[in-house]
Parts: structure tokens; sequence; C-alpha cells
């Protein structure tokens, strides 16, 4: 069963281990990374980073924690802005191998709740790259639907890509 959970210091070497196994898969995905990026000291100051805003309200970074309580992935509310809006950005990855399983899926079922529930936000936004498809497969299992697409929005794997952009609305907010 999968489970979300909050980041801990604790969750830094597993989380190194697991950037170092993936690095390839995740590489068309996500910014270019230095290798300092997946060393423990360096997700360890992520971590206490992420921790911070979290204390500030500014964001939810959890952790993707298997069935055998592995972790095998990240899942934030990054973002939060209060007031009028009452919204935020999501992102997510998975390891190579709990890919195709439903874990992206089920984490983010979770995160829908605990944002539209506990934290009664109003809006969550999701990007994907455009060939994303898993991804885009999850956001739409989830119920978000595509409100457009943002040229040059991100600079993933050392170039600009446009994204397609998705939202879901709290229909009882």
């Amino acid at each position: 069963m999968t489970t979300c959970r909050l980041i801990s210091a604790e969750d830094a070497p597993a989380l190194a281990r697991l950037l170092r196994l993936n690095r390839d898969f995740l590489a068309p995905w996500e910014p270019l990374r230095g290798d300092d990026f997946f060393t423990e000291d360096r997700q360890r100051v992520m971590i206490q980073d992420a921790l911070r805003e979290h204390q500030e309200g500014r964001n939810l970074p959890l952790v993707i924690v298997d069935g055998t309580g592995g972790v095998v992935g990240r899942i934030t509310l990054n973002n939060i802005v209060r007031g009028a809006f009452q919204s935020c950005s999501v992102g997510y990855w998975v390891s190579e191998a709990a890919g195709g399983r439903g874990v992206a899926t089920a984490a983010l079922k979770q995160v829908v709740s605990v944002a539209f529930g506990e934290l009664g936000l109003h809006r969550l936004q999701a990007e994907t790259l455009l060939h994303n498809v898993a991804s885009q497969t999850v956001l739409e299992r989830n119920g978000f639907v595509r409100i457009g697409m943002a040229p040059a929005y991100l600079k993933i794997a050392g170039r600009w890509q446009d994204f397609i952009l998705y939202q879901l609305i709290n229909d009882a907010g």
C-alpha cells in the first residue's frame, strides 16, 4: 500500500541512494543536476530547506513510501499561496521500479485529499512536459483537467521546454 508522509532528515540517505539509482531515468524530466545533488549531504540540506518552508506554510514536502516502508519517490505541494488565491502547485516523481504500478496515482490522491481537506486549498496546479504521457495519466486519473500549454515554461534537461498545464478545483470549497 502506498502512503505519503512528511519528509525528515532521516530520509536523506534513502533519497540520495534512490536518486543515484534513478539518475538516468529521471534526467529527461528534471533540470540538469550536478553530482553534489545526488549526495546525502545535499539531500539533507534540501530537506532542511523544505521543512523550513513547510513551517512557514509555503509547502508540504512528502516522501512516497511503498508497502514495505521503503521510500520510492517524492511528492510536494509547492508555492502555497493563501488569501484570495488558496492555491499551489504539485510536483512528484517515483523511481523507475515503482513506475507503472499506480504508486504515483495513489500518492497524488492522498495529497489532493490533504490539500482540499486539512489545508483548505481551492485549487491545485500541475505541469508536465508535452511527451510525459505517464504523468498526464496520473493527473487525469485524479481528476485534473488540462487548461493550456505554456511555451518555454521550464529549463529541463538543459533546454527550455513547453509544458501542459493542469488544474484541479476543490468543488466543496
